[in-house]
């Protein structure tokens, strides 16, 4: 795939793609977001294709924001709300994907570019990361699900704190909040989440996205329905001939070959 923003990879069945304006801190503009859709959409129906990797080039972002002079330009609050609305569908689109989406954050992931990482599955930082939300030093706030898909991840409290206050936190103060599942070195970085990705890209697909279906709908519900889903899931996943392959390679003393279906 060719893109002027984006970089595409692909290894096996892990797709690597990475941001691609190092002159911008990798800043999210219209472009990039547009690309971004393109993506997700390869992604999550391209059979080929078992796990994404989001990362940066260039070293020193992930992805640094916004790009600021496009929100400059905006010229109504419609064309505020259009273009939240807009990323947050792009965002979703990751959450929402029957397959595992990990961030390698390998640098600056602000505003815009730790709320894409908030809406991926597993969030993986380099040691020299910074991450935060630091919108209201704009004047305005974080409008790709951040102040959602933060509060969900650190409480309500420590939300707004961080939100209120526009605070960068270090990969370690990250990890400490569980923001980010894991901190290797930066050199690492990529090494492990490929690793990790290669893992995932050898369970059974179904049986993946299911889980990942469960866990995302369920903490939005009680318990008693959240259960009651993941039964139904259950269900589904134990239906197919992965299900059996699984459990009879188990039996059998042997590596599952499994075929997503």
């Amino acid at each position: 795939m060719n893109f002027n923003n984006l970089l595409w990879e692909q290894d096996g069945k892990v797709a690597i793609v990475s941001f691609n304006r190092p002159q911008a801190m990798n800043a999210l503009n219209l472009e990039t977001l547009e690309e971004l859709e393109r993506v997700i959409w390869k992604v999550a129906n391209d059979n080929s294709i078992g796990v994404l990797i989001l990362t940066g080039s260039g070293g020193k972002a992930f992805v640094g924001g916004a790009d600021i002079a496009e929100l400059r330009a905006l010229e109504s609050s419609i064309e505020g709300v259009a273009l939240c609305r807009r990323a947050q569908g792009i965002a979703a689109g990751l959450e929402e994907m029957g397959k595992p989406v990990i961030a390698a954050i390998n640098g600056f992931a602000l505003g815009g570019g730790l709320e894409l990482a908030l809406a991926c599955d597993i969030r993986l930082a380099a040691d020299t990361a910074r991450v935060g939300l630091p919108e209201i030093s704009l004047g305005i706030i974080p409008g790709n699900g951040g102040t959602q898909r933060l509060a969900r991840l650190v409480g309500k409290g420590l939300a707004k704190y961080l939100i209120f206050t526009g605070s960068h936190l270090t990969a370690q103060e990250a990890l400490e909040l569980g923001i980010v599942e894991k901190v290797y070195p930066a050199g690492e970085l990529l090494g492990k989440a490929k690793e990790l990705a290669a893992k995932l890209a050898k369970c059974a697909p179904v049986a993946l996205a299911m889980a990942k279906r469960a866990i995302n709908i369920g903490l939005d519900t009680d318990l008693a329905t959240a259960c009651a889903m993941e039964a139904y899931l259950f269900g589904i996943a134990a239906g197919t001939e992965d299900a059996k392959e699984g459990t009879g390679a188990f039996l059998d003393k042997r590596q599952p070959q499994f075929i997503g279906r």
